[in-house]
Parts: C-alpha cells; sequence; structure tokens
C-alpha cells in the first residue's frame, strides 16, 4: 500500500530508507521545538512577550505535524515544516513592539480600553493574514508558475546557497565560528573547550561511516554524539574546582545550555493559553498591514528557495519543472493559517530537511514520519529537550548535509555570464546575508536585466521580470532603514 501510495520503488526507495529518513530530519530540526518558545515568549531575548512558553510549545509541533501531513499526503515530497527561524524574531522584534507602540496610541485616544487586547495576539492575527493571502497566491498557482520560471543554473545556485547556509548554521551552532564586529565572523581557536570536542568528535564519526555509507550515519553520529556530551557533562565535576571553574569550561555551552534528560515521558503541555487567541480585527489596523507583506514575502522567498534547493539534490526535478508543486505549496500556506490560530510565528519548508534526502528519503513518506515524530514529541520532551538544548550534537549533521549540496556546482552553465552572475549572487548572497529570502531576493532582481542587458531578454518569463519590480519596490518602500 506504501509502495503504491508514495511510489517507493519508482523513486529507488524503500519503507526503512524513508523511515531513517524522516527520523534524521527530525533529529536536525527537533531543536525548534525548544528554540521557538524561547524566541516568542522572550526568554531568548530577555524580555517578557506575555506568550506562554509550554503553550507555544505544543502549537510548534502542532503546526509542524499539521503541515508536514499535508506535503506528505498531498504533496508527496521529503521536506518537512515548522515555524521559521527569521521569521520568529521578526515577530518579537519588529512586530510586537510596532503592535505594542499602536495600542499605546488608541488606548491615549480613548478609542481602545486597557488590556482589550495585546500585542502578540495582534501579531498572532498578522500572521494568519499573511498564511491566508499565501494560500490563495498556491491555489491560484502563482507560487508554482515563480517556481517554474528560475532558470537551471539559479535552481542549483539556490542548493548551493542554501548548503553553504547549512553550514554557516552548523559552524555557528557548535561555536566553532564567533561573531567579530571587524570582520563578521573569526574562528574560535579554542579546541580544547568541551563544545568543540564534542562537536569535531561528532562530526568525524559521522563522516567516516557516511564516507562508508552506512545507513542511518547521521542518526547513529547523532547518537555516540549525545552519549559524548553525557559523559563529559557528568564527567569533568569528577576533575574537581580546577577544572569546572574554568572559564572555559564553567562558560562553555556545555555546562550551559546542555540539560541532560531526568525523564523519558511527559504530559504533553497545554495549548490553551494561546489556542485561538489572535486578534483579527486590530490586525488589520493600518500600521499592520505593512507587516503582513513583510510575512508574506519572508515565507514566499524562504519556501521557494528552500523547496528547489532540496528538490534539486533529490533529483526530483523533471523536464524543468516540479511534479505537484502547487500542492506541495499548500502545505506551509495551511501550516501558517493553523499554527497562527494555534499560537506559533509563520511556517515555511525546512532547509534541515536535507539532511533526510541526503540519508535516502526521496517521497512523502520522510515528511509523514516527521509529523508523526512531532506529535510523539509531545509526550518525549525531555529527550527531545536535551537533543535540542545542546547544538552541537546537530551540528555535525548539518555539515554533512552542507558539503553533499555542493555538488549542484557542476550542474550551472559558468560559460553563460548572464546565468552564472545572478546565480553567484544567490551562492553568496544566502549565507552571507544570514537569510535564504533575502539571498534570493539579490539574484531575482539582477538575473533579469543583465539577462535583458547582454541581449538574452527572450530567455526570461515575463514573471521574473514582474518579480523583479515587485522585490525592488518591496525593498524601497518597505524595507529601506531610516539613517
Amino acid at each position: 500500500m506504501l509502495d503504491r501510495f508514495f511510489h517507493l520503488s519508482e523513486h529507488h526507495t524503500n519503507v526503512r530508507t524513508e523511515l531513517l529518513a524522516g527520523v534524521t530530519t527530525f533529529l536536525t530540526m527537533a531543536y525548534i521545538i525548544v528554540v521557538q518558545p524561547q524566541v516568542l515568549s522572550g526568554r531568548m531575548l530577555h524580555i517578557d512577550t506575555g506568550m506562554d512558553f509550554n503553550s507555544v510549545a505544543a502549537a510548534t509541533c502542532l503546526a509542524a505535524a499539521l503541515a508536514s501531513a499535508i506535503m506528505g499526503l498531498y504533496g508527496r515530497y521529503p521536506i518537512a515544516q515548522a515555524p521559521g527561524m527569521g521569521e520568529n524574531f521578526f515577530f518579537v522584534s519588529s512586530m510586537l513592539p510596532a503592535a505594542a507602540a499602536w495600542i499605546a496610541t488608541q488606548v491615549d485616544a480613548h478609542r481602545l480600553a486597557v488590556g482589550s487586547t495585546t500585542p502578540w495576539q495582534i501579531g498572532l492575527g498578522v500572521v494568519f493574514y499573511s498564511g491566508v493571502l499565501f494560500l490563495l497566491l498556491s491555489m491560484l498557482g502563482v507560487r508554482e508558475r515563480l517556481m517554474e520560471a528560475v532558470s537551471p543554473s539559479m535552481r542549483n545556485g539556490i542548493a548551493i546557497g542554501i548548503g553553504l547556509f547549512i553550514l554557516l548554521i552548523g559552524f555557528d551552532s557548535a561555536g566553532v565560528l564567533q561573531r567579530d564586529p571587524a570582520t563578521g565572523w573569526r574562528l574560535n581557536t579554542r579546541f580544547d573547550s568541551p563544545d568543540l570536542l564534542v562537536f569535531f568528535f561528532g562530526l568525524l564519526v559521522t563522516s567516516a561511516m557516511h564516507a562508508r555509507r552506512i545507513r542511518g550515519s547521521i542518526i547513529v553520529g547523532m547518537a555516540a554524539t549525545t552519549l559524548l556530551a553525557l559523559a563529559l557533562r557528568f564527567g569533568l565535576p569528577c576533575f574537581g574546582p580546577a577544572v569546572t571553574d574554568s572559564p572555559l569550561v564553567k562558560g562553555s555551552m556545555l555546562m550551559t545550555s546542555f540539560a541532560p534528560a531526568t525523564g523519558v515521558v511527559s504530559t504533553p503541555p497545554s495549548i490553551a493559553p494561546t489556542f485561538f487567541k489572535l486578534d483579527l480585527v486590530h490586525s488589520l489596523a493600518l500600521p499592520m498591514l505593512p507587516f503582513i507583506v513583510i510575512f508574506l514575502f519572508m515565507v514566499l522567498f524562504d519556501t521557494l528557495g528552500t523547496l528547489i534547493g532540496v528538490a534539486e539534490q533529490a533529483g526530483l526535478i523533471r523536464d524543468n519543472r516540479l511534479p505537484r508543486a502547487r500542492q506541495a505549496l499548500m502545505s506551509d500556506a495551511i501550516g501558517t493559517v493553523g499554527g497562527a490560530a494555534m499560537g506559533t510565528s509563520t511556517v515555511t519548508s525546512f532547509i534541515e530537511s536535507a539532511s533526510g534526502v541526503e540519508q535516502g528519503g526521496r517521497t512523502g513518506l520522510t515528511a509523514l514520519v516527521v509529523a508523526a515524530l512531532f506529535l510523539l514529541a509531545l509526550f518525549f520532551s525531555p529527550v527531545i529537550d536535551m537533543v535540542g538544548s545542546y547544538r552541537p550534537i546537530t551540528a555535525p549533521a548539518l555539515i554533512i548535509v552542507g558539503s553533499m549540496m555542493m555538488r549542484n556546482l557542476t550542474k550551472i552553465d559558468w560559460d553563460n555570464y548572464a546565468e552564472s552572475l545572478p546565480t553567484f549572487l544567490v551562492i553568496a548572497g544566502i549565507p552571507l546575508t544570514y537569510s535564504i529570502a533575502d539571498g534570493l531576493a539579490l539574484g531575482f532582481i539582477v538575473y533579469p536585466l543583465v539577462k535583458l542587458l547582454s541581449g538574452q531578454g527572450r530567455d526570461v518569463r515575463w514573471l521574473m521580470y514582474v518579480m523583479a519590480f515587485v522585490l525592488v519596490v518591496y525593498f524601497v518602500t518597505v524595507r529601506i532603514q531610516p539613517l
């Protein structure tokens, strides 16, 4: 039955491979279960947004399960969905302060009673409406046409850019790279720190097994890395204060962030504090409308880039088209609408899906496994919290996946400068801007202009010209920052 529904044989895969791929993808993105409530509740930014931590965690799992299940059953692609990184920080750092300022002006003008609404409720309403618009664009086939308008070189460039982005996230998560005000990034030379020890151990173990083509290499690597992290966490105190009180150990993520599980099973947290608490009336106030557009643009290009990149890596592009693109593009739109209703921010396709594809996942069964695991995570939150609380455990998997996506370099038309230059801007733009959406925007603006000026304008579909114009207007009118 599974073979007939998901066409496993046609994609040269089987149930066991798809299960392993689903588990791999889930483990590499399980951090969102912890990070999302930390961001939306304000704990990560040392503020109080008013959103309940546990309720957001439950909403995150449910929204991810809903969207991933739709992707698996309807889109039938091995791409998982969850509330996106980037959108959640924008929600807290930009959306909520703007909503709070608007509420204050309305209260002062006696047009709004104190306590009648909150910034986070308005914020969820904004996310809801952006999801509705996103859904309409998907139903009308606009997003599908956008995908087909992207040239093969650009598509492969997106995959490479995402690979570099994954690499950067992995190095940043493990502490291999550190922020530097002068150069942006610099190498952490303290290779004797517990965090780098755990990371490099995991990277070597996972790489060796992956090179030997051992099935489940990424999962086994994570398990081995977790065991080492636990051994160090409980073993270092045996060496006394001379070791545990040293700045290198005391300030490490191993001692400050890693939270060993105290149990295996727990009762699912309540979703009641945020369930259907969105404000659909005041989120349509004039100052909130630009935020609806911004969220729409962010999720549009995040999903477009991830879907193209992962599909290209999996070899799922057929005749320059992605079959069932419309069905695949419906999942995150529905997930965003449902997620806002439950109490979480914008849902999008996760670049970590590439780890499952590298593990052999080729069908929607992989995404369906991820959906089931997000539901199970509600009951096994202690273990998920443990793995998600310590990023050096999952960072090696991201490095492996990023390196594998470099193979697309050979598929770019480097002899045609009108193709290679915009593609290069996408490749460099995604990691350098730390945003898939902004990296794509650089290439999408330049691509039709370079093609037109080089006499190759007829090779560009009209939708790319429209998209370039819209992006320029968007950056000039919406994203521009006053001096």
